[in-house]
C-alpha cells in the first residue's frame, strides 16, 4: 500500500513540474511537438529511474561508509552525466530522427534539475531501495505526463486563433499556469 501511495503522490499530488517546479527548462523547450516530448519523456524516465537507483546505492554503500557524504552532489552529477551519454549513444544508433528532434535538449538532461533533484530527494526522505525506485519512477512519469499533456495543448494552440500578443511563449506560460492549477486539484488525494 505504501508503494501505491508513493506512486500516486509523485505523479499527481507532488508533480515534479507543477508542484516542485523542477525540470522547467526541458518542459518548455521540448514541448512543442508530442512526438518529441514522447521521446524526451522516455529518455527522462530511463535516466531518472536508473540514476536514482545508482545514486541510492552509492550513497549508502560508498559515501556513508567512507564518511564522504559531502561529495553527494558531485557523485550524483557524474552518474547522471554517464547515463545521459549512454542514452545519447543508443538514441543516435536506434532512432536518428528522434536524436535530431531532441537536439540540444538531450544532453541537457544532464543538467535537468529534476534528475538531480529526485536523487537528492530520495536520500532526504530516507526511502528504502525499493521505495526509492518507485519514487524515482513515479516522479519521472509525472514529468512525462506533464510534458506530453503540455505538448498536446501547444500543438492544438498552433491551429487556434490566439491574439498576436499571446502567441508563442506567453500563451505557453499561461497554459503551464493553468495546468499547474489543474494539478492542484489532486492535492487532497493522498
Amino acid at each position: 500500500m505504501e508503494l501505491i501511495l508513493i506512486i500516486i503522490s509523485t505523479i499527481f499530488v507532488n508533480n515534479v513540474v507543477f508542484a516542485q517546479f523542477l525540470g522547467i527548462c526541458p518542459f518548455l523547450g521540448v514541448s512543442s511537438r508530442v512526438s518529441t516530448s514522447m521521446g524526451m519523456s522516455a529518455a527522462v524516465i530511463f535516466v531518472i529511474t536508473i540514476s536514482s537507483m545508482v545514486a541510492y546505492m552509492l550513497q549508502y554503500y560508498v559515501l556513508v561508509p567512507l564518511g564522504i557524504e559531502y561529495m553527494q552532489t558531485i557523485v550524483f552529477i557524474l552518474v547522471i552525466a554517464a547515463l545521459v551519454q549512454m542514452v545519447e549513444i543508443v538514441l543516435k544508433k536506434v532512432s536518428p530522427v528522434l536524436y535530431q528532434a531532441l537536439g540540444i535538449f538531450l544532453p541537457l538532461i544532464t543538467t535537468n534539475c529534476a534528475v538531480l533533484g529526485v536523487a537528492i530527494l530520495l536520500i532526504q526522505k530516507q526511502y528504502s531501495l525499493l521505495e526509492s525506485v518507485v519514487f524515482a519512477f513515479g516522479t519521472a512519469v509525472s514529468f512525462a505526463l506533464a510534458l506530453v499533456i503540455f505538448a498536446g495543448i501547444r500543438e492544438r494552440l498552433e491551429i487556434e486563433d490566439v491574439p498576436r500578443a499571446f502567441r508563442g511563449t506567453p500563451i505557453a506560460l499561461v497554459t503551464a499556469g493553468i495546468l499547474a492549477m489543474a494539478f492542484m486539484g489532486f492535492s487532497g488525494l493522498v
